[in-house]
This record gives structure tokens, C-alpha cells and sequence, in this order.
């Protein structure tokens, strides 16, 4: 053997204990963050924009004409229902109300001076004295008198309710608006213009539109048997985006649909203790419409889209394998999405460190730590790591796109 041969069968024989250890150096898989999807029971809602309305609402008004000389309420306040708001001048009034008082004094003497005269009468003519005729005419005008004294009590007592009317009162409970008049100006009973409004905004009701097919499924009860055993309230969203902290209820709908959109107006309830909401306010109701058994709800983080738009998530295998598996989203709830299809309890996905591998790769799964009590813990492995995925869709994010076949 040539020494050329030796000494390339001595380096063989070097390099053959070496393989193994530059195997054991190889790094692992990336680690990846995953969670275990399970089916649940989900109410599925609609959004709808509604406008807060007040539950009563009262237009303060005058009922007689007068100067007003004295505001008695605080603008914005809350008012009981008898409250005095506005005194009207009542000089002209209380003279009215003496001039009916005479009248009734003056009709009740006629009245008694007629009656004696009848009565005498009618002790002559038993006696054949007077004549019938005289008798008649004695009854005739104690009558008179007697229908002139009620119409002067009646008088009167109109006198005293104007006289009553020049202060007034609220007609409702409730929180008063700002005054639309002010001390010195003359107002009529007949005026447009109301002196102030009164509204009762606890609670409140929210007014929101709904379409007339959905509102036949509630006719018809398929609505609420959709929802049996699901939670029926009605939540509301504020337009800062905030959750109201109070949930409602369905009231009534309108027996009309409008001709021009086709849709027709549900009132909601809401109880409104700290007058949080004002009427003329836009919010959201968020309304149950279904209860969706044996669903998955996935994160929002762990969507994303592919080139054509479509819903997909990162499936790590049994034999820790990343797949691509395209699902189908009926709506949102909260951070995550509700899924109609694509998934199967108990699978594995992943939902962040998408930027360490790729469908087809080979991963180590860790388990999403759960949030303590004093904030979240940080994630394991790849949700840990500065390449970890942000929240929300994908179409924001940068993972591998999937090539259209």
C-alpha cells in the first residue's frame, strides 16, 4: 500500500468517532407557544348602533298668560313631581278669584231670597190665596237662583285653578334641563316654546334598528328558542369603546317598518343609577341571536391570512410539525374568534413564535402560561422572545404567506 493510502485510510479511521458529536451539537427546534383548542358553549351576538333615549320626558309649559317674577329650581337638578318651578304674577288672577267669590255671596242671597219667597207662596196657595200662576212663578225663580249660584261657584273654582296655575309645578320626577325663560319675560299659555324640559333618565331606554327578517324570527319565536338555555341579556358598548358596566333588556319594537330602509325600531331598557348615559347619546347593543354549542374559540393573535384573504392558523402536530390548517370564522367574541370549522378538540396551536419556523418545520411546543392575578405571566419559549407575533389578525404580522396553487 502506498503511503498516499495509509494515510487516507488513518484519517478515515480519525473522522469516524468524531460524527456523533457533531450531531449531539446541533441546535433543537425552535420552541414555539401553543394552546390546546376545546369545543364550548358560545352565545353569538349582533352589534347594532342604537341612540339613548329618556324613559319619560315632560315639556314644562304655562298654562296662563303672566309675567314671570321668580325661577325656583336649579337648572340640571333633579325635581319631584309637585315641585313649584316658575311664579307667574298673580295680581290679576287673585282679583279674578275675589270678583268670583262675590258673585257666588251675591247668587246664594238670591238664591235664599227666592226659596223663602216660594215656600211662602206655597203656604198661601194651600189656603187658595195666591194663584197658581203666582206659585209658578215664585218656584220658577227659585230655581233660576239656585242654577245662578252653581254657575258662581263654578266660576270660582276656574278662578282658583288659574290662580293656582300662576306657579308652576312639575308635572314628572326626574332631572330638569337648562330654562328656556328667564325672570321678567311675559309668557302666554299658548307659546311653542316650553319653559324647560323635565327627563327621567333612570333608567333609559336605547333605541336601535333592526331588520324586518330578523324581527319575523323573533315573531315567530325561532329567536328565542335559538337561544334557550343562553344568556338573553342585552350589553351595550359606549362610544369611547367601553363596556357599560350595566346590562339591559328588549322592550318593545315598533308595529312599523319603515317603507324607505326596510327596517324597523327596537327599544331596550337600561338601568343608568350613576347617569352615565344622556339622552341623544350613540352607543352599540350588542344582541343574542343564537347559542352555538361544541364551537372553538381560538385567539385572535393565532389567525392569520393567507394571499387569498382566508382565515388560517399553525397547527403543531403530534410529531411536533408545524401544518397550515384554513378554518372558518362565524363571528368575533372578545379577544378571540369563534370558529364554525377547521379545528378538532384537543389540537394544538400555536400562537406566537411564528417567526422561528415555518409550515412543515419541526417546533418544540410550550404551553401558554396562565395570567396571575397581579398581570400576565410572561409566555414560554417563543411568546417570550422579541420576534413574537403582536395580538390580532395577521394581516398586520409578516408570517410566511401560503403560495396559491
Amino acid at each position: 500500500m502506498s503511503r498516499l493510502a495509509r494515510l487516507l485510510s488513518f484519517l478515515l479511521v480519525a473522522l469516524v468517532p468524531l460524527a456523533p458529536h457533531a450531531q449531539e451539537g446541533a441546535p433543537p427546534p425552535p420552541a414555539v407557544t401553543v394552546i390546546a383548542v376545546e369545543p364550548q358553549n358560545v352565545t353569538l351576538t349582533t352589534t347594532l348602533p342604537g341612540r339613548v333615549a329618556a324613559s319619560a320626558e315632560a315639556e314644562v309649559r304655562p298654562q296662563v298668560n303672566g309675567i314671570v317674577i321668580e325661577r325656583l329650581y336649579e337648572e340640571g337638578g333633579e325635581v319631584e313631581t309637585g315641585d313649584a318651578l316658575y311664579r307667574i304674577d298673580p295680581a290679576s288672577y287673585e282679583a279674578t278669584v275675589e270678583q268670583a267669590r262675590a258673585r257666588v255671596s251675591q247668587a246664594e242671597a238670591q238664591a235664599g231670597a227666592t226659596a223663602r219667597e216660594a215656600a211662602r207662596l206655597q203656604e198661601l196657595q194651600a189656603g187658595n190665596i195666591v194663584s197658581e200662576r203666582a206659585l209658578d212663578d215664585a218656584i220658577a225663580a227659585r230655581d233660576e237662583a239656585a242654577a245662578g249660584l252653581q254657575l258662581a261657584r263654578a266660576q270660582l273654582n276656574a278662578a282658583e285653578i288659574e290662580l293656582s296655575h300662576t306657579t308652576i309645578r312639575a308635572r314628572l320626577s326626574g332631572r330638569i334641563g337648562l330654562s328656556q325663560t328667564s325672570q321678567g319675560a311675559l309668557v302666554t299659555a299658548s307659546q311653542a316654546q316650553p319653559l324647560a324640559v323635565i327627563r327621567r333618565i333612570d333608567p333609559v331606554y336605547v333605541d336601535v334598528t333592526q331588520s324586518a327578517a330578523e324581527l319575523l324570527r323573533w315573531r315567530r319565536g325561532e329567536t328565542q328558542q335559538a337561544l334557550a338555555g343562553a344568556d338573553g341579556t342585552v350589553r351595550l358598548t359606549l362610544a369611547d369603546g367601553t363596556d357599560y358596566a350595566h346590562t339591559g333588556r328588549l322592550n318593545a319594537a315598533e308595529p312599523k317598518v319603515d317603507p324607505q330602509t326596510g327596517v324597523v325600531t327596537l327599544r331596550m331598557q337600561f338601568a343608568n343609577p350613576d347617569l352615565l348615559l344622556l339622552p341623544g347619546m350613540y352607543v352599540q347593543v350588542e344582541m343574542p341571536v343564537e347559542k352555538a354549542e361544541d364551537v372553538i374559540l381560538v385567539p385572535q393573535e393565532a389567525v392569520q391570512r393567507d394571499r387569498r384573504g382566508r382565515p388560517i392558523v399553525w397547527v403543531v402536530t403530534d410529531a411536533d410539525t408545524v401544518e397550515e390548517r384554513a378554518i372558518e370564522i362565524i363571528q368575533d367574541r372578545d379577544s378571540d374568534w369563534v370558529l364554525e370549522a377547521g379545528l378538532e378538540p384537543g389540537e394544538r396551536i400555536m400562537v406566537a413564535g411564528f417567526q422561528k419556523t415555518a409550515p412543515g418545520g419541526t417546533v418544540t411546543p410550550e404551553p401558554r402560561a396562565e395570567a396571575h392575578g397581579d398581570g400576565a405571566a410572561p409566555e414560554a419559549g417563543g411568546a417570550a422572545d422579541a420576534d413574537a407575533e403582536p395580538g390580532g389578525d395577521a394581516e398586520a404580522q409578516s408570517a410566511p404567506e401560503t403560495a396559491e396553487q
